[in-house]
């Protein structure tokens, strides 16, 4: 079993936003041989991002949350409108609302996510913030696909970025977006080539991936 599929069909990209949507661009730029984003959905109406994915011809849907009267309700909403594009994949890029576990029951193994830090570590909000408060000397971010469990899905990619002395939240933040830039369109390029098979242990495999697997810059030893 292979996550993604093989065959000469190009693949169908849903994008989920909540703001500037930069990974949804660093996609949309990437042209990924095979696929096409079918479109971009947001739970807020001024989402920066839906004017870039408008301009590049990508149609654009708003869910908004706050028209629903529960979590559930807006789920399914959300559901209804992925669905109708059919996707093979569907990209979480910055999309602030926490997914109930029947939709990510739904999307089993076709939706990834990018967290901000090395997974297992600092899962959840405020990485940048505790990864300094815990003096690591490395930090980064995750490609991973979604499970009921939160930032608990099978790692597909990482990067990894020096903690530098006299960081702060937001040059930290910076270095690593710039990373993520790079690994999730490389995500999404190996899910559409059918190169991402799950293991008997619950990762994901990820098949002839060399050294372009892992984005490592540490800076050098004196």
């Amino acid at each position: 079993m292979f996550f993604g599929a093989q065959d000469m069909t190009d693949k169908s990209i849903v994008i989920l936003i909540s703001g500037r949507g930069s990974n949804m661009e660093a996609i949309v730029r990437a042209n990924v041989p095979g696929a096409r984003v079918a479109a971009v959905i947001s739970n807020r109406a001024d989402a920066a991002g839906l004017a870039f994915a408008a301009a590049h011809g990508i149609a654009t849907v708003v869910v908004d949350h706050t028209a629903y009267p529960s979590r559930a309700a807006f789920d399914a909403a959300l559901q209804a409108a992925i669905d109708a594009h059919a996707p093979d994949l569907v990209v979480l890029a910055g999309f602030m609302r926490v997914l109930g576990d029947d939709f990510v029951r739904h999307y089993a193994g076709r939706l990834l996510n990018i967290h901000p830090s090395l997974l297992p570590s600092f899962p959840g909000l405020h990485t940048h913030r505790r990864a300094l408060a815990a003096g690591v000397r490395a930090h980064g971010a995750t490609v991973h696909f979604v499970t009921p469990e939160l930032d608990g899905g099978p790692i597909v990619v990482q990067a990894v970025v020096p903690v530098l002395p006299g960081d702060d939240e937001d040059t930290l933040a910076d270095r690593v977006l710039a990373e993520e830039h790079k690994i999730y369109p490389q995500a999404v390029r190996w899910f559409v080539a059918g190169r991402l098979t799950p293991t008997a242990d619950g990762r994901v495999e990820v098949a002839d991936a060399r050294a372009e697997r892992f984005a490592l810059h540490l800076p050098p030893l004196d």
